[in-house]
């Protein structure tokens, strides 16, 4: 049964816009005071590369307004790669040989010991999705673990309930990143073969159900790659709209993951070069002014260099995606995707300054929940 798209998601009324081959309307969206969705699917029309350079400078001067001449940075840190799903295009999915563990607790203490002699304070936490291995407890367990010695702590693992959900900000966590990996529902049911992230609307709504536990930023994004690029970042921005009007208090992230070579060897459908990433970025930063942009080591270190600060204003640094790697007591699996951009902190924070770039390794204070949560 094919999934309905809610009418507050669907993007086909303007997906006709994004094949937009004129650049007057670009030109004309340019001057809107406040972009919406109609202007988004010009930004990403193939028009819109005669207009790439005005696109840049307005969304530098916004990123710029908004986030200063700074790039938050933080670490991912997988604490299980068990999975039972059937994800085609991820290297930890069960029909995958690999090497399957959960960190323990020394381990997990040395990995999260080595991310801070780095500087890092805020880290994400990943595991597969939900089994017997590795579920809500183990993934709590490793929040307190983590919030005892780092400032800011995101989870990016399977989709939650409400109550379960509050037992991470119980934890410590202060964030939850779930990507929709695409938003075209025929093409998440062929992408999803087996396993609970088969249920659409179930991942579709949990980002809502981590808002109302008290998480206070929610990461999103779409797998570039799998379903029609522009299709996807049409619902993902109507997704984040939707849920700003509801939840206003809280922080939105969003990220721009193009799939990366991993050990099944799926190649995507609809390939996302750079040009058309390029777009992307842009578009999102000038419709939405206020939400950070993310842009992770599944980029070249030239590619990340270049939207630094233009539109992005978060990356990763120092990646691992494996369990494991950081610390090298921790014996490292193999990873779930391979990584592109392999600098070193040091290294990377000193280019970011030769570009005028500030490095941020903390923005957030643990202090902060307690105030937060106080009657």
């Amino acid at each position: 049964m094919t999934t309905v798209l809610p009418e507050w998601l669907d993007p086909r009324p303007w997906l006709d816009l994004t094949r937009n081959t004129d650049p007057a309307p670009v030109r004309q969206a340019l001057q809107a005071d406040h972009p919406d969705i109609r202007e988004l699917a010009l930004f990403l029309s193939p028009a819109a590369d005669t207009c790439l350079e005005a696109m840049a400078q307005r969304a530098r001067a916004i990123t710029r307004r908004r986030f200063g001449r700074t790039i938050q940075l933080y670490a991912p840190l997988y604490v299980s790669n068990h999975c039972p799903g059937g994800c085609a295009y991820c290297g930890f999915a069960a029909d995958r040989k690999q090497v399957r563990r959960v960190l323990d607790d020394a381990e997990l203490h040395h990995e999260l010991d080595a991310l801070k002699a780095l500087g890092l304070e805020d880290v994400l936490l990943l595991t597969g999705e939900r089994c017997a291995e590795c579920g809500v407890d183990t993934l709590a367990h490793a929040v307190e673990a983590a919030a005892r010695r780092l400032h800011s702590i995101s989870v990016e693992t399977f989709a939650m309930t409400q109550p379960e959900y509050c037992s991470l900000v119980d934890a410590g966590a202060v964030g939850v990143t779930l990507y929709q990996e695409t938003y075209d529902p025929v093409r998440y049911a062929e992408m999803h073969r087996w396993g609970p992230k088969q249920d659409y609307l179930n991942r579709l709504e949990a980002p809502g159900r981590a808002l109302d536990a008290g998480i206070r930023t929610c990461g999103f994004g779409a797998l570039l790659g799998l379903g029609d690029p522009c299709f996807d970042t049409l619902a993902m921005v109507r997704h984040i709209r939707y849920l700003m009007r509801i939840h206003w208090k809280a922080d939105y992230s969003l990220s721009f993951p193009r799939l990366r070579p991993e050990s099944g060897g799926f190649q995507p459908a609809h390939p996302v070069n750079d040009r058309l990433l390029v777009r992307i970025i842009l578009a999102c930063r000038l419709c939405l002014p206020d939400v950070t942009l993310t842009l992770s080591t599944r980029e070249s270190a030239a590619f990340r260099n270049a939207m630094a600060g233009i539109g992005i204003n978060r990356m990763s640094v120092a990646s691992r995606t494996t369990v494991g790697g950081y610390d090298a007591r921790s014996p490292a699996t193999g990873g779930q995707f391979d990584i592109h951009d392999t600098r070193d902190v040091t290294a990377f924070c000193s280019e970011l300054r030769t570009l005028g770039l500030e490095p941020v390794f903390k923005n957030w204070d643990r202090a902060f929940q307690a105030i937060t949560a106080t009657p």
